[in-house]
């Protein structure tokens, strides 16, 4: 007779199903059993160096590949990827959030159990503000209905979820023969209908029409909908900074990132110009708009994401992200004549190195754009390492990963761990400040153990770069590491100290040629240096003033 699926067991498989193929963290007592569980299934259990890292890698892994799993205990490592977690609400990236917590019968009476805090639910209601579904699998007879309802809130939504195991209850049996549901939403048809009709005559009306893409088209998997749509009617698109590789960069209808002022002035005058911006799957966050620099008018706007359809002032209910594209694509839209548009920055526009000049920044910037491959995916920190990366030209898509509107420090070097793991065909190029680095820079422990390459860019100007534009002070100022002696105490990889162009050059090549490790490059930068993008938002925002 088959044995009975225990609701440890079902969990794993659901999330197999979904793709899964790697659950970061770190055990404690409370999920040692779902733990042991795991290392008897297909999924492999990554061990990170703290729970915030397992986090960031996590959100990695499903900006990548779609769904990922961070598995911690409870409280002590629960609320430390509170951080993380809500980083993936705002940013949209679907993680699942499996704690382990003390047994149901542990609970009766109260008792004061290592680690609570102060009612045995405590850590649930912190998640449920963080999450778009949250459950305790407290019933075994519910268990795995909750699963299926859980799991499908992260990928409808693309946003983390929390799932808390009681430890006695991983090994107990679900309801037998089971089947995982199945669940259907569409759209209001004639609300669809009535949406694409006033899209269609709006774009074909327009003069210079113009595709703003951002981060829900990666989320939702549209990425081919969307260049089908740029071809069918030769619109050019822009993106966001959040929505940065939404289609390769190399396309001809591609013409860079629209970020007001922060970004070129080229994209941004053709953008602002526009009678017709279709923005599709955007979010207005300050970063995305340049820090509201940005000069977008409703009434020349299509605005479309998973949460919200409008066409100038007219806001549809009820009509699926999906469904819209979808529905643009088969429409009667005119295919116009190309536009002549702005082009992201060339390959060849990268000087030689001039010996022993001073690395700057730019400079930096120049020579990272010729040193990337097909086969890099760039993973970035907040800061002038997120700004400055914004010019970067991107050779696939979803190659580029960041936390644009979060913004929490700390996020690249993890990451790049997650990322890689969900596509090992790429090498992470990891751009970091060494502020953020000193959060979470460890965590190339866990690169050297499960065996990944990345190279790793500290952008060492000696402190808090972006700060000291914005308000100068001793606050700013870190403590110097010797970040290029790191791979001496981890005992794996190389470290390259940076200083100059021709340093840059060679520790670059020495970089691609060293794949049997991770790569971790100190390129000590003047403090006030700062990336043409932060440049020109501190020029746009002076004359303001």
């Amino acid at each position: 007779m088959k044995k009975a699926t225990t609701i440890g067991e079902y969990l794993i498989q659901r999330l197999y199903a979904h793709g899964v193929r790697h659950v970061f963290g770190i055990p404690g007592d409370y999920v040692l059993g779902f733990y042991e569980q795991l290392l008897r299934s297909p999924i492999r259990i990554v061990n990170t160096c703290d729970e915030q890292g397992a986090g960031f890698a996590a959100d990695a892994y499903a900006r990548v590949r779609g769904l990922g799993a961070v598995c911690i205990t409870y409280c002590v490592g629960g609320l430390k990827v509170a951080n993380s977690t809500a980083e993936a609400f705002a940013e949209k990236s679907p993680v699942v959030v499996i704690s382990g917590a003390p047994g149901m019968k542990e609970r009766e009476k109260n008792p004061l159990l290592h680690h609570k805090v102060r009612e045995f639910d405590t850590q649930k209601k912190v998640f449920e503000q963080l999450t778009v579904a949250a459950t305790v699998l407290s019933d075994p007879q519910t268990a795995f209905q909750e699963i299926d309802r859980v799991l499908h809130a992260a990928l409808r939504y693309k946003r983390p979820v929390y799932i808390e195991l009681p430890r006695d209850l991983a090994a107990v049996p679900g309801i037998p023969h089971h089947k995982p549901r199945e669940f259907h939403e569409e759209s209001d048809e004639r609300t669809l209908g009535e949406a694409l009709a006033e899209a269609v005559e709006m774009i074909n009306s327009a003069k210079k029409p113009v595709i703003l893409a951002d981060v829900e088209v990666h989320r939702f998997g549209l990425q081919n909908a969307l260049l089908k749509l740029a071809e069918k009617t030769n619109i050019p698109v822009a993106a966001t900074i959040m929505g940065k590789s939404v289609i390769g960069e190399q396309h001809p209808f591609y013409m860079g990132v629209y970020e007001g002022a922060m970004g070129r002035d080229d994209v941004r005058r053709y953008v602002e110009d526009s009678d017709c911006v279709i923005m599709l799957g955007a979010f207005m966050t300050d970063i995305n708009l340049g820090i509201y620099t940005a000069q977008l008018d409703p009434a020349r706007s299509i605005y479309a994401t998973s949460e919200k359809l409008s066409i100038r002032y007219h806001t549809f209910e009820n009509v699926r992200f999906k469904d819209f594209i979808r529905g643009l694509l088969k429409a009667r839209l005119q295919r116009r004549a190309p536009a002549k548009i702005p082009r992201p920055q060339s390959l060849a526009a990268c000087r030689p190195a001039r010996g022993k000049d001073k690395v700057t920044v730019k400079r930096l910037f120049q020579r990272l754009n010729a040193f990337l491959t097909e086969k890099t995916v760039v993973v970035v920190d907040v800061g002038d390492a997120l700004f400055g990366a914004a010019d970067l030209f991107i050779h696939h898509r979803t190659e580029f990963l960041g936390p644009a509107y979060y913004a929490s420090m700390g996020f690249a070097v993890p990451a790049g761990i997650g990322a890689q793991l969900a596509n090992p065909q790429l090498r992470p190029l990891v751009l970091v400040g060494d502020g953020a680095f000193q959060m979470t820079g460890m965590e190339l422990a866990t690169a050297a153990r499960y065996g990944l390459n990345p190279i790793v860019v500290v952008l060492n100007n000696r402190g808090y770069g972006t700060e000291r534009h914005i308000h100068d002070g001793p606050y700013n100022d870190l403590w110097p590491w010797n970040y290029h002696r790191l791979p001496e105490v981890l005992g794996a990889g190389r470290g390259f100290e940076i200083e100059t162009e021709e340093q840059l050059d060679q520790a670059l090549g020495a970089a691609e040629r060293y794949t049997a490790g991770f790569c971790l490059l100190d390129v000590q930068l003047e403090p006030l240096d700062r990336s043409p993008a932060l440049q020109r938002l501190a020029e746009r925002l002076a004359k303001r003033l």
